[in-house]
């Protein structure tokens, strides 16, 4: 059952599930919506139009849904949209968007961890981890299971790939391509096989993505010589994730730092 503690403030318009829970000093205003199952921890503050789905939970000292952090936001009724089973803990911060057609949006499963933060328009998918003190600047998109290791920054307008992992105080201004392992500014070490193997990819396609690895990142090549390359070779789904995701990078990707 629900239970919302009496030093809980709720505004008139927020609407909070019964089966929520609602802890001490927290504060949930303007038009927040509490899905069934939540957990709000002491002196957290959900507030704007936060839509947050089941099963969440908000550790002592979030604050969720506030205002972007953003020069050209003048009040406008924008969102964010959390779903289902998220952890998110202490401190963590995550800003609505700045416009109304594009809101920040968080999937299903994710860890935040202790003072990490998700800046407006950013969109999280499902099962990702950010660890303590992470950040993502505004319109990042972190895409499945991806791993961002403690203190690692995340320039705006930046995607990160699927199982791709930054080990930790990287940083990236260019697209991290999916599967592979930041390190340091703008580079990436190899491919994160330890990620692949706990995801169930198997031996023969981890073989693949070596492949391509070095066709798309070690030889040389122009790009579109080693994209031509490796779309000749019948590719799996993680194989074509992959060599989809470079073509459609617009900021650039990182690559292997030059010896």
């Amino acid at each position: 059952m629900g239970a919302i503690h009496p030093t809980a403030t709720i505004d008139p318009r927020a609407e909070v599930d019964p089966t929520a829970r609602i802890g001490p000093y927290a504060v949930i205003d303007g038009e927040a919506r509490i899905g069934p199952g939540c957990v709000i921890g002491p002196h957290v503050h959900v507030t704007g139009r936060a839509r947050i789905g089941p099963g969440n939970r908000f550790h002592a000292g979030c604050v969720i849904g506030d205002a972007p952090q953003d020069l050209k936001y003048h009040g406008e009724p924008t969102e964010l949209i959390i779903g289902r089973d998220n952890i998110f803990r202490e401190h963590v911060t995550v800003h609505r968007s700045n416009n109304p057609e594009e809101p920040t949006r968080i999937g299903d499963g994710n860890f935040f961890m202790a003072h990490s933060h998700v800046g407006h328009n950013c969109r999280v998918d499902n099962g990702a981890v950010l660890a303590n003190g992470a950040l993502l600047g505004g319109h990042v998109t972190v895409e499945d299971r991806a791993f961002i290791s403690g203190n690692c920054l995340v320039h705006q307008f930046v995607r990160v790939g699927q199982l791709a992992i930054m080990q930790g105080g990287s940083a990236v201004s260019l697209d991290l391509p999916p599967f592979t392992v930041a390190r340091g500014d703008n580079s990436i070490s190899g491919l994160n096989t330890i990620g692949l193997r706990r995801a169930g990819v198997a031996p023969e396609e981890r073989l693949e993505l070596r492949e391509l690895y070095h066709i798309l990142f070690l030889r040389g090549l122009p790009l579109s010589e080693a994209l031509a390359q490796a779309k000749a070779k019948p590719l799996s789904r993680w194989g074509k994730a992959l060599v989809e995701f470079l073509e459609n990078s617009r900021r650039g990707f990182c690559r292997p730092r030059k010896r």
